[in-house]
């Protein structure tokens, strides 16, 4: 069991990551066009025939990637400040619930025209995040009315 001061640190800590993970990914969001062409020159030729397709999918999936992110550091605000059943979090996790679908469906047709074996993990991997994330969307709205119930009765 962790005590009060682990237990902050490592929110604290996860906040820092996910702030991390969200510069980092607006960076390699805005030169992937550059280091798929580069990653087609060099390494792949399936790259260099479906430039566009992986352009494409790859900055959609990149900025429904970025989506999610933004949600969670949004959650995360409010974990720190010890109020997590809000309206504010359900809306967040049906919204990285869609954003998981669609990077779902992106590489399904990238896999359609230039598939592999990674492209199907990664659409297995979103699928179920999606799901994950609407189901916890219900459990999360629930626990907000319940709150909202009780602070109605005190």
């Amino acid at each position: 069991m962790m005590g009060k001061r682990s237990e902050r640190r490592l929110i604290l800590g996860t906040k820092w990551i996910l702030d991390f993970m969200f510069v980092s990914g607006v960076i390699v969001l805005l030169m992937s066009p550059f280091l798929l062409r580069y990653a087609g020159d060099h390494f792949a030729g399936v790259i260099r025939e479906h430039y566009i397709l992986y352009v494409a999918v790859y900055l959609i999936s990149g900025v429904m990637g970025l989506a999610i992110v933004f949600c969670l550091r949004k959650m995360m605000k409010t974990v720190i400040s010890q109020d997590c059943f809000v309206d504010e979090n359900v809306r967040e996790l049906k919204i990285m619930g869609t954003a998981s679908f669609v990077i779902a469906a992106a590489f399904l047709v990238k896999t359609i025209f230039a598939g592999t074996v990674a492209g199907v993990v990664i659409i297995v991997v979103f699928f179920i995040a999606a799901l994950f994330s609407f189901v916890l969307a219900g459990v999360f709205s629930e626990a907000v009315r319940y709150k909202k119930e009780n602070d109605l009765t005190i």
